[in-house]
């Protein structure tokens, strides 16, 4: 390299995909905040307030919640490596992607994966679950909440109290869908929640935060091992101990409470900006922020019908902050979306697998799940599909939101 290159300057996007979205600007200012030291009593400090802000966020009165130091599925990961015993029954049900996702982790720790699957598009009844619970007994039921790859929301207040009848653990996944769809972790039963701070959150990727009940705090207690080199008399040694020591939540669990256990190097910039997620949003109102999502991804998904487009999948359970919708026939889907970002500024998504090639997927999450977002995006789209020979109506999209943000 002949020169340095200069300092990062990234060109001005609209994030309007399905993830990771523009953050909101107080939490790129958190982020540029001073660092201190792992132990210096505002970190500590900091670290707590977080915690009981997430709290907040969950529904929660769970003390285990705490951040993991990695994107969405390094929370995933601690989750299931650390509740999961090598040779326990899982059953995980598919309706996209990350389904299959969660089947694969649990897989490489060594669970005996029991997969029930719907069409992409379709979400599960509470009876076909139910009677999978019945069929395979698991230890784990591992389930996604919301999937960007189909726009889905499983609905997930029945399931819990199932897992209570028949002694299981329930971890839901619920990266794409939290703070922007309801979710109850304590009302809903759910034992162990995960997720990313670049969706509905408005932050960026890099922090998982993560909630554990009392019963799966329990389970990864029992498979406690501190590591040698901090191991003091007494502690725990667990022969099944946890199958990793990143992940391994048990000493996680020990790094954020009282004991301080030092673990890893907590990401200082990460937390100030997982701490700042959570404050925006509970200052603003946790129920407000899932109306704020549902008006917006009303907007976006009037506007995008009002533009001739077919929405994919079963709309009654779409998620609030993203809409998928089928590309036009004889529309080219890439070079649309490359138009949109060259031209405009505007990222959309595709999607994957079955669906790659095939559909659109449209967010309206965090700091864009707002009035402005939404009509730039759809003015934008309407005359980029006009341009690839789309017949469209003119102003059709945005005046169709319009009517949504009047009404």
């Amino acid at each position: 390299m002949d020169t340095l290159p200069g300092p990062i300057d990234p060109p001005a996007r609209l994030l309007m995909g399905p993830g990771p979205i523009s953050a909101y600007p107080s939490v790129l200012q958190a982020l540029s905040a001073p660092l201190v030291g792992q132990y210096d009593p505002f970190m500590t400090a900091t670290m707590a307030e977080t915690q009981e802000l997430y709290r907040g966020v969950f529904g929660t009165a769970n003390e285990a919640t705490l951040l993991v130091d990695g994107t969405a599925r390094a929370g995933i990961e601690a989750a299931l490596v650390s509740l999961i015993r090598p040779g326990d029954r899982v059953l995980v049900p598919i309706f996209g992607r990350f389904g299959h996702l969660l089947a694969e982790i649990a897989e490489r720790a060594l669970a005996e994966v029991h997969r029930i699957e719907v069409p992409w598009g379709q979400v599960f009844p509470v009876s076909v679950v139910r009677e999978a619970i019945t069929r395979v007994r698991p230890d784990v039921l591992a389930l996604v909440q919301g999937d960007t790859s189909t726009t889905m929301n499983q609905p997930l207040a029945e399931i819990g109290e199932i897992c209570r009848e028949h002694g299981v653990l329930f971890y839901s996944d619920v990266t794409a869908s939290l703070g922007g769809n309801e979710f109850e972790m304590d009302g809903w039963g759910v034992d162990a929640a995960t997720a990313g701070l670049q969706k509905c959150l408005g932050g960026p990727s890099g922090s998982a935060p993560l909630c554990l009940s009392d019963r799966a705090v329990e389970r990864v207690r029992s498979r406690a091992r501190v590591e040698a080199g901090i191991r003091e008399a007494g502690d725990a040694d667990a022969a099944d101990f946890i199958r990793s020591n990143y992940f391994d939540l048990a000493m996680i669990l020990d790094y954020w409470g009282p004991r301080r256990l030092n673990h890893h190097t907590e990401a200082t910039s990460m937390l100030y900006a997982a701490r700042e997620c959570a404050r925006v949003l509970l200052l603003e109102g946790r129920a407000a922020v899932i109306r704020r999502h549902r008006r917006n991804g009303a907007a976006m998904l009037a506007g995008v019908v009002e533009l001739g487009l077919s929405v994919f999948g079963d709309v009654a359970h779409k998620m609030n902050n993203v809409v998928a919708v089928e590309i036009p026939e004889g529309i080219p889907g890439e070079p649309v979306r490359a138009a949109l970002l060259a031209d405009f500024g505007i990222e959309i998504g595709t999607s994957f697998g079955p669906l790659h090639g095939r559909v659109w997927r449209i967010g309206t999450m965090g700091y864009n799940a707002r009035r402005e977002a939404v009509l730039r995006t759809l003015a934008a789209l309407e005359e980029v599909l006009r341009r690839f020979g789309a017949s469209v109506p003119a102003g059709g999209g945005v005046e169709a939101a319009e009517g949504v943000y009047a009404a």
